[in-house]
């Protein structure tokens, strides 16, 4: 049975970021030695009615990624995709460092952050890093005051 908090590591690569045209705004590298697959899950507040918004995936052999992977780009919808997500799944880069570039332009766009879960890792339990503040794992827990 899968837990993704015993057999996953799950990071936080990007803090929100207020509303803006900046038009790239890059995750932190993630270096996936060790690990088979990153699924990014990006989370946006408002996209102002004209906003170009998406994510990308990105690899390079070095912990400064810069090129993006053919067929990553998620594309969102202004005024259809405000206060959603997007999900990015890279199963087997084939360089050792990733992250996601969240690109906007034209108009307001509200990135609430970015989420990172690498997983099929090599080794087992696994210790979350730095950006996570708890980890519990319940098996069938009975009802009750938590």
């Amino acid at each position: 049975m899968l837990n993704p908090s015993k057999d996953c590591m799950i990071t936080r690569v990007m803090v929100a970021v207020a509303a803006g045209t900046d038009d790239t705004n890059d995750s932190d590298a993630l270096d996936m030695s060790g690990w088979d697959g990153v699924v990014f899950i990006a989370l946006f507040g408002t996209l102002t009615a004209t906003a170009i918004t998406d994510i990308r995936a990105q690899e390079g052999a070095t912990s400064t990624p810069a090129t993006d992977l053919v067929g990553t780009k998620v594309s969102l919808t202004a005024g259809t995709h405000d206060d959603h997500v997007a999900i990015l799944d890279v199963y087997r880069p084939l360089l050792r460092y990733i992250r996601c570039r969240v690109t906007r332009a034209t108009a307001n766009a509200v990135i609430d952050g970015v989420i990172a879960i690498q997983y099929r890792g090599r080794k087992a339990p696994v210790t979350q890093g730095a950006t996570v503040a708890s980890t519990e794992l319940h098996v069938s827990p009975i009802a009750g005051t938590a």
